[in-house]
């Protein structure tokens, strides 16, 4: 079943209430359900469900075929889209950027993708008295940070050329083989890593948020000094959990 009905209180339209719950029964439904059925669970003869279904189907928001079982309706994706896009990313991510520091003790940070490099736009700085701090309008760089090679696995871009892998520390990858090799297991695991590799004495790790597409929309990731966080994927549990209630924010799939 569904979520519970919704209360009818003195100012709503018993019409419009009942038809936000026949919505809701088949928000549940993958198969779609009968007339009789519907009219059944939200309490109501099939006559006055028929016309509600009717009118929800003149307005795209049910849908049928023939004369078999109702489904939700194409234009409710249209609605999703525009509600979606108006949500404020910055917004919905700031409390799990907190979260995240509050759990790991490390520095956590939002990055949004650009056309070759990915932006830090927040961050939540550790509140250890040795701290790896993030700067706001930053860009990454993309074979040398955790954040960088998200945005190259998941963001659909093309590879740097070899001449652009400029050696930052002496960990930093710098041949383009070695960064594609890289980049392949990212994809495959989920998140990236790095170990002194932009800033010598900086770890990190980083995972991709995903919208409803399945498209990159952000990147979260949490940093610290090397001494303190010699092997960042201890972090990775916390960073998983962070990305995906973002991802779910955005109407996407964790």
């Amino acid at each position: 079943m569904a979520q519970q009905p919704r209360e009818t209180t003195a100012r709503s339209v018993g019409s419009v209430a009942r038809a936000l719950r026949l919505l809701d029964e088949l928000l549940e439904s993958e198969e779609g359900v009968g007339v009789n059925e519907l009219a059944r669970r939200i309490g109501v003869n099939a006559s006055t469900a028929s016309r509600l279904l009717a009118t929800l189907e003149s307005a795209g928001m049910v849908q049928r075929d023939a004369s078999g079982p109702y489904r939700l309706g194409m234009h409710l994706v249209t609605l999703a889209d525009r509600v979606l896009a108006r949500l404020d990313l910055q917004a919905l991510a700031r409390p799990v950027l907190v979260e995240l520091m509050e759990q790991t003790g490390e520095t956590a940070t939002l990055s949004l993708p650009g056309e070759r490099e990915a932006i830090t736009v927040d961050s939540v700085p550790s509140r250890a008295s040795v701290v790896s701090m993030a700067r706001l309008g930053r860009p990454s760089v993309a074979h040398a940070t955790a954040v960088g090679k998200v945005m190259l696995a998941f963001g659909g871009g093309p590879l740097p050329t070899e001449r652009s892998l400029v050696a930052l520390t002496g960990r930093t990858i710098t041949r383009r083989e070695a960064l594609a090799a890289e980049i392949a297991v990212v994809r495959e695991r989920g998140y990236g890593t790095v170990f002194g590799e932009r800033e010598v004495d900086v770890n990190a790790i980083a995972a991709p948020v995903l919208d409803r597409t399945g498209e990159l929309a952000a990147i979260l990731g949490l940093q610290g000094p090397s001494n303190r966080l010699p092997d960042p994927t201890r972090l990775l549990g916390d960073l998983r959990h962070g990305a995906a209630m973002l991802t779910r924010a955005l109407g996407g799939h964790a």
